[in-house]
């Protein structure tokens, strides 16, 4: 995957390169909080670089641009449905993107073209002039079509753009979401390094930011003012709430939202005033309201009635705590950023991924780690107000599998490789308990100690090899699959097809594989084979052939 440590900064230059436009559009910032943004970049989470990226940048943009933020696959793994506009787009609104983003988990799909439609309609990109920045490090995978939807509001829109950046995305991919910017007139780009980019954005900026206007000169006939006594103050702000996570507590200040809802007449909540985060100072009309605390997993409100004239200072007690989770394959080992870890608390439960910090409700806490097919599960008492910091071991052994078309001989590389990990001991019935699956040369699996067994799939040819692993240990391990290429051409045929030369009883023979098509290439087990192609009339030409462990044979068939 490109690093994101280029791909971030890129998008950043996306939102603030064009600093005349700001002034003029609304933007809502979207950002691909998918699991793998938990992988690392020069020893940094590719999400920290997204965090720090935005922070730098934001810090330079002037408090008067309307600029909003939007996530999708951070509170569900797998739903399509869980996309969320954090911040709605207003002035000043660097602060409260900083701290949204800093709250995110990484861990669903990427339903990137709903995201778009959404964060469009919040713009009322029908009435006004928009932009979305669109984020991604992969490609629609909920079923979305980018490039129809490109066109769709470019025509319906006022004046309406979208630019993409992509990371980690090869050129088939690249041209999936590229079509998304390319049909609004936006822009698809890709990152240099991410140094270069910040400097950049800071620099762009800076240049861009208006000068202060100059002081008002006196008159020549300026006469003196009569003296007037001041009026009362009146106070800057009436409402100061306050969170701890315990009563008597410190106050929360970051990470930390607050929800403001009008209060309906049966005491439910109505029309959502208002979000903030962190230590949140604010003015309300008089009324009734509910006003809602979060943090992490935890939220608790009060009811409220504003009369004018007065000064709200309510405590909002969470009785919560933090719990500082380390994953590691065994003892001494590092963490492992792709280990899972799922949180059951009282009334409800969280996943994350990696070192894991969550704030949670206080009380018995089940924590299970996930490293491979290693699990484990800890039982942890949580006071509230207190931090619980731990490493959890799960004990498992690393193995790399590749396969070679024969020992000592080229690895295989292309498509059609799958390893499959099966238990080596077969249950009454004679089958194995598949364990684990994987695609690709250099595939890599994490185990519990015991005994297994590797099936080695590349397109035709299967081999099966038994090993041992034990808890932190590392093997690699290397397939011979005693195959070769057998590359097929068949002018005019409409169909291929590979059979065993050998007839069984009834005079018929083995049919090994085949394709729809007038070329056919596929990695095989060495030995004799008959090809027969057929035509649409039903008439066939067949040829014998015979591949080598490690060498390629090609055959014409006319």
């Amino acid at each position: 995957m490109v690093g994101f440590s280029r791909s971030a900064a890129a998008a950043l230059l996306l939102l603030c390169t064009t600093t005349y436009g700001f002034a003029a559009e609304r933007v809502i910032i979207i950002l691909d909080a998918s699991g793998s943004m938990w992988s690392q970049i020069d020893g940094k989470p590719r999400q920290e670089i997204a965090r720090q990226s935005l922070r730098t940048v934001l810090q330079s943009i002037p408090a008067d641009r309307e600029i909003g933020f939007m996530a999708y696959g951070h509170r569900e793994k797998g739903s399509c449905e869980d996309i969320e506009l954090i911040v709605p787009p207003r002035q000043g609104s660097a602060s409260a993107i900083t701290t949204a983003a800093d709250g995110l988990r990484f861990l669903g799909k990427t339903p990137l073209t709903a995201a778009v439609k959404q964060a469009a309609e919040a713009l009322k990109y029908k009435e006004d002039k928009a932009k979305v920045v669109l984020i991604t490090d992969g490609i629609e995978t909920c079923g979305g079509d980018p490039c129809a939807l490109g066109k769709e509001l470019k025509a319906s829109g006022v004046d309406f753009t979208a630019d993409v950046v992509g990371f980690g995305l090869n050129s088939d991919e690249g041209r999936q979401v590229a079509c998304l910017a390319e049909n609004t007139g936006g822009k698809y780009i890709q990152a240099s390094d991410e140094k270069a980019l910040r400097d950049a954005l800071v620099e762009t900026m800076a240049a861009a930011a208006p000068a202060p206007a100059p002081a008002p000169q006196p008159g020549p006939a300026a006469q003196a003012a009569p003296v007037v006594a001041p009026a009362p103050e009146k106070p800057e702000f009436n409402f100061l709430p306050t969170a701890v996570f315990a009563d008597g507590g410190s106050a929360v200040t970051d990470g930390n939202a607050w929800e403001i809802y009008k209060a309906q007449a049966d005491g439910t909540r109505g029309d959502l005033v208002t979000t903030e985060y962190g230590a949140y100072k604010g003015n309300l009309e008089p009324g009734e309201y509910l006003v809602v605390a979060r943090d992490g997993e935890v939220k608790t409100e009060q009811k409220l009635k504003v009369e004018a004239g007065q000064v709200y200072k309510p405590v909002f007690t969470l009785n919560a705590g933090t719990l500082v989770i380390h994953p590691r394959p065994n003892e001494g080992a590092d963490v492992l950023d792709g280990a899972t870890v799922e949180f059951v608390y009282p009334g409800g439960s969280t996943t994350s991924y990696g070192n894991s910090t969550v704030i949670v409700p206080a009380g018995e806490q089940q924590v299970t780690v996930k490293i491979g097919s290693g699990t484990v599960t800890e039982t942890i008492q949580l006071a509230a107000g207190k931090t619980v910091e731990k490493d959890v071991i799960v004990g498992v052994g690393n193995i790399n599998v590749n396969a070679f078309y024969v020992a000592g001989g080229d690895k295989a590389d292309g498509s059609g490789i799958d390893f499959q990990i099966v238990k080596a001991k077969k249950g009454i019935d004679g089958t194995r308990e598949n364990v684990d699956n994987s695609y690709g040369p250099d595939s890599k699996f994490w185990l519990p100690p015991g005994d297994y067994v590797v099936v080695a799939t590349v397109d035709l040819a299967v081999v099966e090899q038994p090993f041992t692993i034990k808890a932190g240990e590392h093997q690699d391990l290397k397939i011979a699959m005693n195959a070769g290429v057998l590359a097929i051409t068949a002018p005019g045929a409409e169909k291929i097809e590979i059979f065993d030369p050998k007839k069984d009883v009834n005079g018929n023979r083995k049919s090994i594989g085949y394709a729809y098509d007038q070329k056919y290439q596929t990695v095989i087990p060495a030995g004799d084979y008959v090809v027969v192609a057929g035509k649409s009339d039903t008439s066939s030409k067949e040829s014998s052939v015979t591949v080598k462990a490690g060498g390629r044979a090609e055959l014409t068939v006319q």
